[in-house]
């Protein structure tokens, strides 16, 4: 890789046995946020011989940084070299196989971050995936009965897994839709109780 290659974002293949024993402490003490996978001792290669143990890291730099800069944090912790991202949540998704069912699934709440690493601020979702997440939350309001916004958000809040981060995002971000609705389904239970008395 030519060495004036410069980009934000970074990753790297790290295999415990050849990594310092303090190698995560190495990294938090370099100040970048990181991602780092469940421990992927489960993969195979195409002949169904099993890899070696490993882990992949995400390094998200405050600016654009150089190849040779990153290869030395890499070569300080013996591990092979790095390679630039394009896509942070892509590789983020790669880091437990989620867009690779031939491959063995790793737990998402496995994933460790260092230094604030919030995926949330690459998220970026498609069209399509918006549309799935709102029919989500619109079969979830009729399904728990909810007639206030903030007992929407709540249950979302108090959910600690990645999906129901973006599920978060979703709302946030269509909140006149969700409050047309609960709103409406609320009046409409009111109505409901008037008619019966």
């Amino acid at each position: 890789m030519p060495k004036n290659v410069k980009k934000r974002n970074w990753a790297f293949v790290l295999y415990p046995e050849s990594a310092p024993e303090d190698w995560r402490q190495q990294l938090t003490e370099t100040g970048l946020q990181c991602a780092i996978s469940p421990l992927h001792d489960k993969d195979t290669n195409p002949t169904g011989e099993p890899k070696k143990a490993h882990y992949h890291v995400i390094l998200c730099y405050s600016g654009p940084t150089s190849y040779t800069v990153v290869k030395a944090l890499t070569d300080k912790l013996n591990q092979p070299v790095p390679q630039p991202l394009e896509q942070v949540r892509g590789y983020y998704r790669y880091l437990t196989h989620k867009d690779n069912p031939e491959k063995y699934q790793y737990e998402a709440n496995e994933i460790t971050t260092i230094n604030g690493f919030d995926i949330g601020e690459f998220v970026e979702l498609t069209v399509t995936e918006i549309k799935k997440y709102m029919h989500e939350l619109n079969v979830m309001v009729y399904e728990k009965d909810i007639i206030e916004y903030s007992d929407l958000l709540a249950l979302l809040t108090f959910d600690d897994s990645e999906h129901a981060r973006e599920l978060e995002h979703v709302l946030e971000t269509h909140t006149l839709h969700f409050n047309a609705l609960i709103r409406s389904r609320h009046h409409k239970q009111l109505e409901q109780e008037t008619n019966r008395k």
